[in-house]
């Protein structure tokens, strides 16, 4: 089973924190949509006749495109690879652009879960985000969406700079009064090169306090746990049955396809990338050429990856995995590398049954472990 993400790099305005590949400008989204439907076409060779499980429209801005143009990639998609019945369809949208007569037209096509880029149902956050959205607007789109779709996830930003404890309660109690069944969550992060980056150099913006993002980490973990959601990846809370099931796919480490300008692709053996500009994309493919970057991964590269998003999911690293996949070298990496984790109780190793009853030993993050997983994953590294 494969995924295919579509990138659509088109924004209305651009976000303060985002370091994302979009343009804010239009002009040239009928070419791109033309692109992506022949980069469809000359990739469909790529999966070695896998079937497709989840479609992926991310961004950007996915829903600043018709219902008629989503339609065009989702045909396309199908004329050209093999579809399983009833494939996660998925749409990132922002509020703003979800009206009424959008959420109808959406629940009438195949598109069949939506991921609302909420960040915030406060006024001021918004604002100092640059969100195109507003409070009302984040309230209303939730109002009407839940009355059409039953598998909506929303994002939520934490650790907002003076965000007090009681503010952050109040974002998460309004999102559970919508029954959402899933939630994206992520601190506030400084990219480089972004305007909240300059901002902050500059004096403008208090900087990011890590303190507070992991007070309001932890308080997230407990509330979601209290309304029957799993955790089930740093980042990611779903009650059963509405887990992303296209996310998982990346973190289990299956095949994808990205298509678009700046789009990752990965098929065990190789990783690629697009280029991150809309002309040169389109240009390039109306030459049937890919614009993409190969790179071949060493087996401590496949390593690495499976270590990093292990210690990220609620399956976390298979120790038997690691021994019959990577052989005796890599264990005892791990094993050595992972001690002092386990010793200050970051990191556990916990016993499991897989399908035919044969015990495993898994690898985890404990709650303490949680918060700085990126780092520690990092310090169990193989370097080429």
């Amino acid at each position: 089973m494969s995924g295919i993400y579509i990138h659509i790099p088109f924004c209305k305005q651009a976000c303060y924190y985002c370091d994302f590949h979009f343009s804010t400008s239009l002009k040239k989204k009928d070419e791109l949509i033309r692109a992506l439907v022949k980069e469809l076409k000359l990739r469909s060779t790529e999966l070695d006749g896998q079937t497709i499980e989840t479609i992926y429209f991310g961004g950007g801005t996915p829903s600043l495109l018709t219902n008629d143009e989503l339609q065009l990639l989702i045909d396309s998609v199908y004329k050209n690879y093999s579809v399983i019945d009833n494939p996660e369809i998925t749409l990132e949208a922002n509020p703003d652009d979800l009206s009424n007569d959008l959420i109808v037209q959406l629940s009438r096509s195949p598109i069949n879960r939506l991921s609302i880029g909420i960040q915030s149902f406060f006024e001021d956050d918004l604002k100092s985000m640059n969100r195109a959205h507003n409070s009302e607007e984040a309230k209303a789109c939730l109002q009407l969406a839940t009355q059409y779709f039953d598998n909506i996830t929303i994002d939520l930003i934490y650790g907002i700079p003076n965000m007090s404890l009681k503010k952050w309660n109040e974002n998460l109690e309004i999102a559970f009064g919508y029954g959402v069944n899933h939630i994206s969550s992520y601190a506030l992060t400084v990219e480089s090169k972004t305007a909240l980056d300059t901002f902050i150099k500059k004096g403008d913006y208090p900087p990011i306090d890590e303190t507070l993002a992991l007070e309001h980490f932890n308080h997230l973990i407990d509330k979601t746990k209290a309304q029957g959601f799993v955790h089930y990846e740093i980042s990611n809370f779903g009650k059963p049955h509405y887990f992303s099931k296209h996310n998982t796919s990346y973190w289990q480490g299956k095949p994808y396809i990205g298509v678009g300008p700046s789009a990752h692709s990965f098929n065990e053996n190789q990783r690629s990338w697009n280029v991150s500009n809309n002309s040169k994309y389109i240009q390039s493919i109306q030459s049937n050429k890919l614009p993409n970057t190969i790179e071949m991964l060493s087996k401590e590269d496949k390593y690495n990856e499976y270590v990093m998003t292990g210690l990220r999911t609620v399956w976390g690293v298979s120790i038997n995995k690691i021994k019959s996949e990577f052989g005796d070298r890599f264990l005892k990496q791990l094993k050595a590398t992972s001690e002092k984790f386990i010793k200050d109780g970051m990191l556990v190793v916990s016993s499991d049954l897989d399908e035919n009853r044969n015990r495993l030993e898994i690898l985890k993050t404990t709650q303490k472990g949680k918060f700085l997983v990126d780092g520690i994953a990092s310090e169990l590294f193989i370097l080429n």
